[in-house]
């Protein structure tokens, strides 16, 4: 019978990848919570129109790339693609919107999009995020970009930020009726006539190397600023200066998505292959009058997992793990009361099959444990147990009672 394997581009995360996994996300969230974010989760499916509506009609992901399906109950839905619209899709239909302050969420989960799988890309793939909704400073984005540096640097991973301003309503209109004009005259590819129509900044995100050379000398939104987004882009990027956190000043970036007002930003790493980004956001000023909601700031990133899982390497100082096991079948039963009161304080890898002494010493050795504790027939006579601290080689024998109360 021919087995069954998984979809292109959608991996499992298990063993030592799953360790760094965990590890990743807990760490991030005690950081996340370190700046005042609270933890939120959201359905994987969502409505379409979510991501019509806030992604954007230009964006690749709308295009081209969401998993989007007619449900049983006639519902065009798809899978997310990404979590910012979904955090603020809650967010109002919680009817925060109308209760003031501020809210700041973090998420961690999988997101889906339909494109030609590579290193660093995958259709399924997996984010940690944070989103901040209510705020209208600058120094909102500061928060964001001093917490993703405390994030890489706790994980040792060297980054590069840049940063741009995208302009608001005020500013924006203008540029873009001026860029559409420039674009008129130059000759591009098929996906940047489309976007010259529907939003022209995009055409600064294509990868297309010829579309590049020709838009290199054209004017940037960064040029045409209003007074409101120089001054906070100015004080955004003295504030950076205060904290000693490098940046370039990068004006072709727009990123990729519709929802970006004001500053947007990305990290990137020169360790991790020709998909250098590692993490990226921005200012959303108008996304959640866009979905409905009272008109609220937002700002937020995104850091993706399985891009910097190759880089991270957790602490070599082992946490005890003990490996207890019995040489004899008449000591099967007590085994098990032993395991599950050591589990109270410790975690425990057990077997519950009689094994000879170098079988059980090697299944430990194998599943990386700190502690090997043994009964054999002698043991199990005297009501004893053999054990052994694996790093330091130290062997001795002990009473149950004893054993239960090791550290």
């Amino acid at each position: 019978m021919q087995t069954i394997q998984s979809l292109r581009g959608m991996n499992d995360i298990k063993e030592q990848d799953g360790v760094l996994f965990l590890y990743f996300i807990e760490n991030c969230s005690l950081i996340a919570k370190r700046y005042g974010f609270d933890f939120i989760s959201t359905p994987i499916l969502e409505q379409t129109s979510l991501f019509v509506r806030s992604v954007g009609n230009s964006s690749d992901i709308v295009t081209k790339e969401m998993y989007r399906f007619t449900d049983k109950g006639e519902n065009d839905v798809c899978l997310r693609p990404e979590g910012t619209a979904s955090v603020v899709r809650s967010f109002i239909e919680k009817k925060l919107d109308k209760a003031g302050g501020v809210h700041r969420f973090y998420y961690f989960g999988p997101l889906f999009r339909y494109e030609r799988p590579q290193k660093g890309r995958l259709r399924q793939f997996h984010q940690f995020g944070c989103e901040t909704i209510g705020e209208s400073s600058y120094m909102e984005e500061l928060n964001m970009i001093d917490m993703l540096t405390k994030i890489f640097q706790f994980f040792k991973i060297t980054f590069k930020l840049h940063i741009n301003s995208l302009g608001c309503q005020e500013c924006m209109p203008s540029f873009k009726r001026d860029l559409v004009k420039t674009l008129h005259t130059i000759k591009l590819c098929d996906d940047c006539v489309k976007r010259a129509i529907t939003n022209p900044i995009r055409v600064f995100d294509c990868k297309n190397k010829d579309c590049q050379n020709k838009l290199k000398n054209i004017a940037k939104i960064t040029d045409s600023l209003c007074e409101v987004c120089q001054k906070d882009f100015d004080s955004l990027t003295n504030m950076l200066d205060n904290l000693d956190i490098p940046y370039t000043i990068d004006k072709n970036l727009v990123r990729g998505l519709d929802y970006y007002t004001k500053t947007a930003f990305e990290f990137i790493s020169a360790d991790i292959g020709s998909q250098d980004a590692i993490a990226g956001g921005g200012r959303y000023d108008k996304l959640v009058s866009q979905l409905g909601g009272k008109d609220r700031s937002g700002v937020g990133f995104a850091i993706g997992i399985e891009r910097l899982m190759p880089l991270i390497k957790i602490d070599k100082q082992k946490k005890d793990m003990w490996y207890i096991a019995t040489t004899t079948d008449e000591a099967i039963q007590m085994l098990g009361k032993i395991v599950s009161s050591k589990r109270k304080s410790t975690c425990v890898l057990t077997d519950y099959k009689k094994r000879s002494w170098t079988k059980h010493i090697s299944n430990a050795t194998k599943k990386g444990a700190t502690h090997l504790a043994i009964i054999g027939q002698d043991e199990f006579q005297d009501g004893t147990i053999w054990t052994k601290n694996l790093i330091t080689k130290d062997e001795k024998i002990v009473t149950i009672k004893e054993f239960k109360e090791l550290n």
